[in-house]
């Protein structure tokens, strides 16, 4: 199993998350975050520091937010690791929580 970012997290990309990763495992795109599969121990310690609840474990996501699973794996590929914290984007209050975000996601 594995923790998986979802949707919530695009145009928002709080990285209180990243702070407590002991493996390194976040990636970092223009407005989103994704964790490498491969990296994740499961250690459950990011889920609960996400402000934007976006992280789910991998047999906990909605039904709807199941295709994120997949874009995590590949976007962990191309995306730089993200090691420290960083400021969320400007807007990230705004924008938290608004659903049909999908098509915001910037590659």
């Amino acid at each position: 199993m594995t923790f998986v970012v979802t949707e919530n997290c695009i145009k928002c990309k709080f990285t209180d998350c990243v702070d407590v990763c002991p493996v390194d495992c976040f990636h970092e795109g223009p407005n989103f975050l994704v964790i490498d599969p491969e990296e994740c121990i499961d250690c459950t310690l990011c889920e609960p520091e996400c402000p934007a609840n976006a992280i789910f474990a991998e047999d906990e996501i909605p039904a709807d937010q199941e295709k994120f699973t997949a874009l995590n794996a590949e976007l962990a590929q191309e995306w730089p690791t993200i090691t420290e914290v960083k400021d969320a984007l400007p807007d990230a209050d705004e924008w938290n929580g608004k659903p049909g975000k999908a098509e915001l996601l910037e590659r």
